[in-house]
This record gives structure tokens, C-alpha cells and sequence, in this order.
């Protein structure tokens, strides 16, 4: 396997096994957690080093996941004071955790080196080689993101029924007996876990745009929840394998151009996505449009109907004034309406069909006293 592919072998693990909790933090609302937990990691490692004092040691691993559940205790604890809301929390909690690493990296590990651009960017290009050992045995990144990967599949095929259930409906899952607290917490549990191995081997950038992007993209794909773990998973991947190699073409930053991919992903899913892309959006909203018009001239010969104004109001050459159109506008009008059956010619008059007389009758509803009215013509 050549150098690139291992990378982008490396970047697909970390993308599927981010994109399978980040699912329902995009559900959940809670999407900037995963953000959080990427500051505050060094927080967790600083002070694991304090007690086994081993740079190499697996042991921060689990200092650096501590303090991304702490995280998102602290964030909950303030939450429920209702004093602070949940956004703004995350913005207390993991600036001062993030500060506090830094300065006590910057007190008490004076010799030790800190890359800024590591720690803010990470570097994929490295994560090919052995960083942990344990038992005299070297850990790469991508054995211990396919085993956290392999975790999150079980965890997600065992409780998913939890899940979706707590995620959509809180209420109703804690009526049945679940805990939606607890899951919560286990759900945030494995986020972190997920999020302390993911930037070990591709930085805090990427984490986030694992997390966030093609889950963010799948819930604009489709409405079934299987379904969106599966694009979200499928999604990162391609972004992963995609920046990758445009990295290696364009000779530019790895992680750099990983994020772009799963950015222009989004941006292809945000415009082009069925029923709720800006495309879809824009069709839906030219079709109504010329619907309200066909509705328009309805209602407009109905209100006329069998009145002595009828020829003037109704006419085929002069409606275009009553309605303040212009006479192409209203000339392509017409025409819809004619081809969906809602009016018809009578020599020089345009005239309502039980169609559109009874689109007329739905939009005006009580507003017209039929009584009032001239009986209406009989069909044609």
C-alpha cells in the first residue's frame, strides 16, 4: 500500500467512526460539543502527565477522554441552573479548560515541546507511524481507530433503539421506563473516546468537520434515521479519500484540503438535496407561485361570473388590466389554466369549469354569499 493511501486509509476509519455519534449530535443539537471536547483534550493530557510522568503512555488517552466527559458534565451542570443556556455553556466550559492546559503546559512543562500547528491543525502526514506503546508493542493511530470504530458500530446496533428513541422523543422514552440522562451522558461518553482517538491522529480540525459535515449533509439527504448514519458514514469517507489525494496533487496541507472536500460535499447536498436543497427549495416556490396565479385568475372570474361586467372583467383582451399583468404574463396564465382544466374560451371570454369554479369556492370559502349570486352558467 503506498504512502497516500495509507493516509487516506487512516482519514476514512477516523471519518466513519466520527460520523456515527456526530449523527446524533446534529439530531440532538448539541453539534459544537464535539468542538469542545477537541480543546479541551490537552487539558486531560497535561494533567495525566503530572501523574505518569511518560509522554508515550496510553494512560493520557484516558486522561484526555476524563476531560472530555467532564466537559460535558460541567456544560450540563451549568445548563440546568437555566441561568446560562446549553450554547453558551459550551463556550464558558471549554475555553477555560482549554486556557487551563495551556497554562499549566506553559508552567510546569517548560522543556516539553508544544507544535502550535500540530495542537491547532493537526498532521495526518504522520499518522501512519506507531505514537502509543503498550507492552513494548507501538500503536498506530489506525488500529486504535478501527477499534473505536468496531465500539461505536456495537454500541449503535445494541442500543439503537435507545437512541432514536431518546433523540426524538425524550419524553415519551422516559414515560417507557428509559433514562434519557443516562444515555445522554453515554452518548457524550463515546463521543469523546471517539474524539480523543481522532485527534491523536488527525487534529482538532478534523475532528469537527468528522463530527459535524457529513452527518449535517446526510440529515439534509434523507428523513430515515438508518439511512443517515450510513450517508454520513459514506460521506466522510469519500471527503477523507477525496482530500487526500487532491492534498497530494495540489501539494497542499492534508487536513487543510480534507476539510475543503467535506466542505464542497456539503455545499452539493445544501443546494442539490431532494426536497430540501436551495434547487428544490426554488422549484417548489416557482410552482407555487404559478399556481397562486392560476388561483388568482379563478377567483377573479368567479367573483364576475354571470355580472354585466362580465365581458369586460372576464375578457380575453382586457383581464390582463383588472388583474395588473402584463398581457404576456397573462397570456401564459391562461394557458396553464386551460391545460389543468380550470378555464375554458367562449369566443372572446374566458370561462370558469367546474374545476376551477370549485378551486375559486376553496380559497374564497364563506367570504361569498352564494345567494347573493347569479346562478352559474351551465357546463359547456
Amino acid at each position: 500500500m503506498s504512502y497516500t493511501a495509507e493516509i487516506a486509509l487512516v482519514l476514512a476509519v477516523v471519518a466513519a467512526a466520527c460520523a456515527l455519534p456526530g449523527t446524533f449530535l446534529v439530531l440532538r443539537r448539541v453539534a459544537l460539543v464535539s468542538d469542545a471536547i477537541g480543546h479541551v483534550l490537552l487539558f486531560g493530557v497535561v494533567v495525566t502527565y503530572f501523574a505518569v510522568r511518560d509522554v508515550e503512555s496510553p494512560w493520557l488517552l484516558a486522561g484526555a477522554a476524563a476531560s472530555g466527559v467532564l466537559t460535558v458534565a460541567l456544560v450540563e451542570l451549568l445548563g440546568r441552573t437555566r441561568l446560562v443556556k446549553q450554547d453558551a455553556a459550551v463556550g464558558l466550559v471549554f475555553p477555560a479548560l482549554f486556557a487551563g492546559g495551556v497554562v499549566l503546559a506553559s508552567l510546569y512543562l517548560r522543556n516539553t515541546h508544544l507544535d502550535v500547528d500540530a495542537v491547532l491543525l493537526g498532521q495526518p502526514e504522520l499518522a501512519t507511524e506507531a505514537r502509543w506503546h503498550l507492552g513494548g508493542v507501538g500503536l498506530k493511530p489506525v488500529w486504535l481507530m478501527a477499534g473505536v470504530l468496531a465500539v461505536n458500530l456495537v454500541l449503535l446496533v445494541v442500543f439503537y433503539k435507545e437512541m432514536k428513541l431518546t433523540t426524538f422523543d425524550p419524553g415519551l422514552a422516559s414515560a417507557l421506563g428509559f433514562r434519557p440522562g443516562l444515555v445522554h451522558y453515554a452518548l457524550m461518553t463515546a463521543v469523546a473516546v471517539t474524539a480523543v482517538a481522532a485527534f491523536d491522529a488527525v487534529g482538532p480540525v478534523l475532528v469537527v468537520g468528522f463530527f459535524v459535515v457529513p452527518a449535517a449533509a446526510a440529515f439534509l439527504l434523507t428523513d430515515r434515521l438508518a439511512v443517515m448514519l450510513g450517508l454520513a458514514a459514506l460521506i466522510g469517507v469519500v471527503g477523507a479519500v477525496g482530500g487526500t489525494f487532491a492534498a497530494v496533487r495540489l501539494d497542499a496541507n492534508t487536513a487543510g484540503s480534507v476539510a475543503a472536500v467535506l466542505g464542497v460535499l456539503f455545499a452539493l447536498a445544501f443546494a442539490a438535496a431532494p426536497g430540501r436543497g436551495l434547487v428544490a427549495q426554488a422549484v417548489r416556490r416557482w410552482r407555487q407561485k404559478r399556481a397562486f396565479h392560476e388561483t388568482m385568475l379563478a377567483v377573479h372570474l368567479y367573483q364576475h361570473e354571470g355580472t354585466d361586467a362580465e365581458a369586460d372583467e372576464a375578457g380575453c383582451r382586457t383581464v390582463h388590466r383588472h388583474l395588473g399583468w402584463t398581457e404576456g404574463q397573462t397570456a401564459a396564465v391562461v394557458g396553464r389554466a386551460e391545460r389543468h382544466g380550470l378555464v375554458r374560451r367562449d369566443r372572446d371570454t374566458l370561462k370558469l369549469t367546474h374545476a376551477g369554479r370549485d378551486r375559486a369556492r376553496d380559497v374564497l370559502g364563506g367570504s361569498v354569499d352564494s345567494a347573493a349570486r347569479p346562478p352559474s352558467p351551465p357546463p359547456s
